[in-house]
């Protein structure tokens, strides 16, 4: 299989396993799919790393061979297949984590930034949406998500040049929320997330993935309504106890 979901304590991982450069076609995107649905629907997951088997690949994106091969309406299957699998992350309770280390191009990045937060290591390898090289356009969120993440301007610029950007300039712009000097540093960082309280991960995707779609008021009236449903919980309750009591959390999901 191209993609396998796995889990060890509150950290689930998706693998990207598809040589040699973990390109995709629709049987691939269908993979990735029902892995982002085990994710969401693991009891004990609170953390889900989006990761690369491959040491020099995050994913170069779509098959383009097999763009030119197939008609248009088998392309299109395939974009809204991608479509609707990305989207799910966003419904999802878990927190999403790509873990970028290596080149993640075009649809590779798409599915980093349909992610909550995108994380990567120092190296060599790039960033970037290079579908107008090809006559395209990014068509798997990135004119979407691109934008509302590092702004229009920034992201236009990308977008019709296809400029590829080191990990570096990545950061700089906010692609990437943090870089790590190596994998096995990324790693400890994810496994950390791990005892982040489940319920509050939750509600604060839902006020952020749904209140930016809202006038500001009705977000600001959404935020009220969640944080209202957590000081309800027994984890609110379990991390202000906590806090008063100068030690460390342990966060039940109830």
């Amino acid at each position: 299989m191209g993609v396998t979901y796995t889990s060890q304590g509150t950290i689930g991982s998706i693998t990207l396993d598809n040589p040699p450069a973990n390109s995709y076609d629709i049987a691939f995107v269908q993979e990735l799919a029902a892995a982002i649905a085990a994710a969401s629907e693991d009891p004990t997951a609170r953390v889900i790393a989006l990761r690369s088997a491959s040491e020099k690949f995050f994913s170069a994106g779509a098959d383009v061979k097999r763009f030119l091969a197939n008609e248009v309406e088998a392309n299109m299957e395939m974009v809204s297949s991608a479509h609707e699998a990305l989207a799910s992350i966003a419904r999802s309770p878990k927190l999403f984590v790509a873990c970028v280390t290596g080149h993640a191009l075009g649809g590779g990045l798409e599915m980093a930034l349909a992610c909550d937060v995108r994380y990567g290591i120092e190296g060599r390898f790039r960033l970037g949406t290079p579908e107008v090289s090809l006559g395209l356009l990014p068509g798997n969120g990135g004119t979407q998500r691109l934008p509302r993440l590092i702004g229009v301007g920034p992201a236009l610029e990308l977008l019709t040049t296809g400029r590829q950007l080191s990990v570096d300039e990545a950061h700089a712009l906010g692609i990437l929320s943090q870089v790590f000097a190596s994998r096995e540093a990324l790693d400890e960082h994810v496994a950390g997330l791990g005892a982040l309280p489940p319920l509050a991960l939750a509600e604060i995707k839902r006020a952020v993935y749904e209140g930016i779609e809202r006038p500001l008021a009705d977000g600001m009236a959404l935020e009220r309504e969640l944080v209202e449903n957590l000081f309800r919980s027994q984890d609110a309750h379990e991390g202000l106890t906590a806090f008063s009591e100068k030690r460390t959390p342990e966060f039940t999901g109830s």
